[in-house]
């Protein structure tokens, strides 16, 4: 989808992936890998509900997404919380994303919803330039490791997913999860934690 078709969804409501909790892989990943509060980033951070979260921690958090009105709502999330956080409305293929770099990044289904190959690999780049040397990336996204649907979120294979990340991340967990929506519902999901490679830095694609 483009930005305009983005910005719709949330206009019309129809953001099935939007949570009122922060995720729970977000909580997962930060005890689990002992991630001390620093410079994050959520990658298309839609109304903002995990970079709050980070926020609270005395994480310093950036929230980018390219739908301006899920940064609008993002915006005042945070000021109804009464945390300091960042948003930019930005298409992060295409647009510079500035405050890096950071120790860490965290996307929940901002990945899987990159389609192609030479795509994927952009946005991995891309994650690589902002952070910074040995940074982690949590990336959570739909898994093609179930029966073919019709709706749900985007699907990748871990094939795909190591060829677009492996050039500039060394892939420490790719486990079998899921993704919960905002009614309830779980899907077939991958939790990726990567390492930024040494070396790595990569101009934006």
């Amino acid at each position: 989808m483009n930005k305009d078709e983005w910005d719709d969804r949330y206009r019309t409501g129809n953001v099935p992936w939007d949570r009122p909790g922060a995720s729970e892989h977000l909580a997962w990943a930060v005890e689990a890998f002992g991630i001390a509060p620093g410079k994050a980033i959520d990658i298309c951070c839609g109304t903002g509900t995990n970079v709050i979260w980070l926020a609270q921690r005395g994480f310093e958090v950036v929230g980018v997404d390219i739908a301006p009105r899920a940064i609008a709502k993002a915006r005042a999330k945070a000021a109804d919380a009464g945390v300091d956080c960042t948003f930019v409305a930005a298409d992060f293929l295409g647009e510079t994303v500035d405050g890096g770099p950071f120790a860490f990044a965290f996307d929940r289904g901002g990945f899987h919803s990159i389609e192609g190959a030479e795509a994927r690999a952009a946005f991995a780049r891309n994650v690589a330039a902002l952070l910074a040397p040995g940074g982690l990336w949590v990336s959570v996204m739909g898994s093609t490791d179930a029966p073919p649907r019709e709706t749900g979120p985007p699907r990748v294979s871990a094939r795909e997913i190591t060829a677009a990340v492996e050039d500039g991340f060394e892939v420490l967990r790719l486990e079998v999860d899921c993704l919960r929506n905002g009614a309830g519902g779980a899907l077939p999901a991958w939790r990726c934690v990567m390492r930024k490679r040494d070396g790595s830095d990569q101009d934006k694609a």
